[in-house]
């Protein structure tokens, strides 16, 4: 796709999640719970000497058109956590990736393992519905967020949740960093060209390093060579595609966690 035509989908799908975001109902309870951690998954998984993986459950892209054919969200999310996940990913978008608000609903009271809601943020009443899905964290993408990054960072924390913060060059991780970010997912795949390039990491990786925060490997991971190659420059690694592609979900995911 041309850049005009993937930064017009990008505007798109902004466009439709405000349009979402009208539609939430603030009426619905945040209940007391314990949160379980991301962070603490992804270091302790590392330190048990396995890799690091957040397995995604999504079924079609913008830039991939249909993924895999729709089948019971709870059931990918139990392979995946029998491989070894360190959490669970899940796209609720609805009319770009095929997702759903009831995937997290479905698949949390069946896992174990941290849950985190994947969409486009643009408000604050999305923060607050992630909390009452039941998720345990949520993506804040820095490019979308811009200047307001840092206080939904800090509105993010504030309903106990963790935030999965993303960038893909050195503004946006300083911009994550002083904002109060703690995971950063630096994502390999250009928002504004589509174009995947596993340099990405390599170049903001060490950016990040001695400065107290996780940072996740996002876009491009194909195989286990990837993670064995990758994992110098960053403590995790989310995975949609390659995953979802597999014939077996669940087998492809742990060869990944013990390449």
């Amino acid at each position: 796709m041309e850049v005009t035509k993937v930064t017009a989908m990008l505007d798109l799908i902004v466009e439709s999640t405000r349009r979402r975001v009208k539609e939430i109902d603030s009426s619905v309870p945040v209940e007391e719970r314990q949160i379980q951690s991301l962070e603490k998954s992804i270091r302790t998984r590392k330190q048990n000497g396995v890799n690091p993986v957040i397995a995604e459950i999504k079924f079609r892209s913008p830039s991939e058109g249909l993924i895999r054919s729709y089948e019971d969200p709870a059931g990918i999310a139990s392979g995946y956590v029998d491989a070894g996940c360190a959490g669970i990913s899940v796209l609720t978008n609805p009319e770009f990736f095929g997702g759903d608000n009831s995937f997290i609903e479905k698949i949390r009271p069946q896992t174990a393992v941290p849950v985190l809601r994947k969409d486009f943020v643009v408000d604050e009443a999305q923060v607050r519905e992630t909390a009452a899905l039941g998720a345990d964290a949520v993506l804040l993408i820095a490019a979308v967020l811009g200047e307001e990054l840092g206080g939904f960072i800090e509105y993010t924390h504030g309903f106990g949740l963790e935030a999965l913060v993303e960038v893909h060059d050195e503004a946006e991780m300083e911009n994550a960093i002083s904002g109060g970010a703690r995971i950063i997912g630096i994502n390999n795949r250009n928002l504004k060209t589509m174009k995947t390039e596993l340099e990405t990491t390599r170049r903001l990786g060490p950016l990040a390093a001695g400065r107290g925060v996780t940072v996740v490997c996002e876009s491009g991971i194909t195989g286990p060579a990837d993670i064995r190659e990758m994992r110098k420059c960053c403590d995790g690694f989310l995975v949609g595609t390659y995953l979802m592609k597999a014939e077996d979900p669940a087998k492809a995911l742990e060869g990944l966690v013990c390449a």
